[in-house]
């Protein structure tokens, strides 16, 4: 019994213990952390990650994380401008790899229309409800007159 509940705490200790194994051991990419050489480059590439959220935060641009895919996101932009592609097609690439998820600004489809429309609908509802509201109160004041 006491063999048993040693193997049984062996097992649990080394599964708890998983999750830390399982850290980015990669060193980071080249472009992770460092800028490109021409400043007029290094600024093209700031401004995309600015606009390009990062799927480990959720919260944050690439250029704000510290996720390690965060720095891998920066790697890529950082590559593709020093090659010479556009911000708009390393954007697309990335909406293409990631999903729309990745952008800020996400194109308005049939996916993303409750994330576009939803916020003219409440205030249409809210304004909806307060202008009954204040009608019912005008009708009230008369009849008690």
């Amino acid at each position: 019994m006491r063999g048993a509940f040693a193997l049984l705490l062996v097992l649990v200790s080394f599964g708890l213990g998983l999750p830390t194994a399982a850290q980015d051991r990669l060193p980071p990419a080249p472009y992770a952390y460092e800028q490109l050489r021409d400043p007029a480059k290094e600024a093209r590439a700031k401004a995309l990650m600015e606009e390009l959220r990062c799927l480990v935060c959720q919260g944050q641009s690439i250029a704000d994380s510290d996720a390690p895919l965060a720095g891998d996101m920066r790697h890529e932009v950082r590559s593709k401008i020093a090659a010479g592609e556009s911000p708009d097609e390393i954007k697309t690439w990335l909406v293409a790899r990631y999903g729309n998820w990745v952008s800020y600004d996400p194109p308005f489809d049939a996916a993303t229309a409750f994330l576009w429309l939803g916020p003219l609908l409440f205030l249409a509802l809210g304004g909806w409800l307060a202008f009954g509201r204040f009608r019912r109160s005008e009708g009230d004041g008369e009849e008690a007159a």
